[in-house]
């Protein structure tokens, strides 16, 4: 009795001293006609051990799941954050077999309206002729069509998730959007401080005091190589090949006014002082989130932590062959019936 105790206790002390959780900023790339007029991207949380238990409501991941994407968005069912599983938020698919390794307008329309009939009907009901109410609710799912992604993984605690858990549930849930002072990289930054106080902060040179994406990856890696115990790790999450138009490189304020001729020369022309200043501005705010970036393996989030590699440095992806490892995705049960 006492040496099968004795050998208990030791297994414990090995899976406890093997328990960790990670946080990962979401750094993604500009498109479209709005990705012209606003440069900057968008910015999302990524939590490999949490999951959504409902799309407002978040849980511990179970063995296996792939944890959720969380992030502010604008005119989507009133709320100020929305979590959606990993798998869904890339590719608007519950299964890694279903992943297409080339897309095109109708088909990702077509995945993204099946996701939503079928988990987020709560969120995004359908009008009088059974189409999608008018919303932004399409940034939810399959972000992986529309743009490249960055991602930069800093190392927690299971305690530090368990607090973020309690937190963000308990916290009234109420739609909080501005474009200058309460955007998708505030609610980014705000997650970032809550698990590492004071790791990442505005810059008011390079983007006038707004909070930027990249100015959010910036901030937390400089942090990170401060505390090399974070073990802070990039990768990036390739676009889907196909006939979408592929995504821009993401900018700081300053950047995309140095970028825009249009602004520029008019500028340079009737106050040089100020475009030096921008230029100035710009050198304060220089960020490169391709560098040392390795090829996220959406297969590897899916695996046992303890037996497997970060997914952060795994292997890059070969949309047909992750799909072959055939998994299911956990989404979290009726979420219709489980939002509050």
């Amino acid at each position: 009795m006492l040496s099968r105790l004795w050998l208990l206790l030791i297994i414990f002390w090995g899976v406890c001293s093997q328990a960790r959780a990670d946080v990962a900023l979401l750094l993604e790339e500009p498109y479209g006609t709005f990705g012209s007029l606003n440069p900057t991207g968008h910015a999302a949380i990524y939590l490999p051990e949490i999951c959504a238990a409902s799309p407002t409501q978040l849980r511990h991941c179970a063995p296996g799941e792939g944890g959720a994407v969380i992030s502010r968005y604008y005119n989507v069912a009133g709320y100020d954050w929305i979590a959606i599983p990993l798998l869904p938020y890339l590719y608007a698919v519950n299964s890694l077999d279903a992943i297409p390794q080339y897309a095109n307008a109708q088909l990702v329309a077509e995945l993204r309206d099946s996701y939503r009939q079928e988990h987020l009907l709560a969120l995004v009901p359908n009008d009088a002729h059974g189409h999608a109410v008018k919303a932004d609710w399409k940034q939810l799912v399959g972000a992986a069509y529309i743009r490249k992604i960055y991602g930069f993984r800093i190392k927690t605690s299971p305690e530090q998730d368990e607090a973020f858990i309690q937190y963000l549930n308990n916290r009234k849930n109420k739609s909080n959007f501005s474009l200058f002072f309460s955007n998708c990289a505030d609610f980014a930054r705000e997650v970032l401080n809550f698990y590492e106080p004071h790791s990442v902060h505005r810059n008011f040179l390079a983007d006038a005091g707004i909070t930027t994406p990249k100015q959010v990856a910036r901030s937390l890696t400089g942090y990170a190589h401060r505390y090399p115990e974070l073990a802070i790790s990039s990768f990036q999450i390739q676009q889907v090949p196909g006939t979408i138009k592929r995504s821009k490189h993401p900018d700081s304020v300053a950047e995309a006014l140095l970028k825009s001729k249009k602004y520029l020369v008019p500028l340079a022309i009737f106050s040089p002082i100020t475009t030096c200043s921008i230029g100035v501005a710009y050198l304060t705010g220089r960020f490169n989130p391709r560098k040392s970036a390795q090829n996220f393996d959406i297969a590897a989030a899916f695996q046992p932590k303890n037996t497997v590699a970060s997914a952060a440095t795994s292997t890059a992806p070969d949309y047909g062959s992750a799909g072959r490892m055939a998994a299911t995705v956990t989404s979290g049960g009726n979420w219709a019936a489980q939002i509050k």
